[in-house]
């Protein structure tokens, strides 16, 4: 029986691999994303420079962004 699909709110034009990692990881809507910085995104398997990327811009069209990252 397949597992029925998460809702989110994830821009579509981000690769199964990457949403699924962001999924798994906890992460289902956009405005998630102002808590993490991209360095830890990218440290999560799946997730590359690409969606990361997807992921900023779709985030700069809400007038939002990521977390710096701690000194």
């Amino acid at each position: 029986m397949a597992q029925p699909e998460i809702e989110h709110s994830l821009p579509h034009s981000i690769g199964r691999p990457a949403t699924n990692a962001l999924l798994l990881a906890g992460f289902t809507h956009l405005e998630q994303f102002t808590t993490v910085s991209e360095k830890e995104l990218l440290k999560l398997h799946g997730v590359g420079p690409k969606a990361v990327r997807i992921l900023r811009e779709a985030l700069h069209e809400k007038a939002l962004s990521f977390s710096e990252d701690a000194q």
